[in-house]
């Protein structure tokens, strides 16, 4: 099992700057709360205000971080700079996440036998 975890790191290891901002930007339940908000489509910062008691210069600094991230972009539409959510940025979240997946639906899997083994041996 150690030489699986070590394998493991050893093909993630600080595979960018940029995930290393993404997941920072994440740390913040506002930002994720923008982040979802924005997953049902894109919306102007007095949009993204709505739901937080936050002045426009403080839901601005939160979206200047999500951007630097990589996580959303800013677009213009005539007099608005909707911002929009850049789904490759959370893929890659997604893909370097997904091997933690694997093992802990693994460890799962053999929880489930184990506890189903015992349960026979009880009856």
């Amino acid at each position: 099992m150690q030489y699986k975890a070590i394998s493991l790191y050893s093909g993630m290891a600080i595979e960018s700057h940029q995930l290393d901002l993404a997941f920072s930007a994440l740390g913040d339940p506002t930002r994720r709360a923008i982040l979802a908000r924005l997953a049902m489509g894109e919306a102007s910062v007095s949009e993204l205000m709505r739901p937080f008691p936050f002045t426009q210069p403080t839901i601005s600094r939160h979206l200047k971080v999500l951007e630097q991230a990589g996580l959303i972009e800013g677009g213009r539409d005539a007099q608005r700079r909707p911002r929009r959510l850049k789904a490759d940025a959370l893929k890659d979240m997604s893909d370097w996440i997904e091997p933690f997946h694997k093992i802990w639906e693994s460890r799962f899997d053999n929880l489930g036998r184990h506890l189903h083994q015992l349960n026979e041996k009880e009856n």
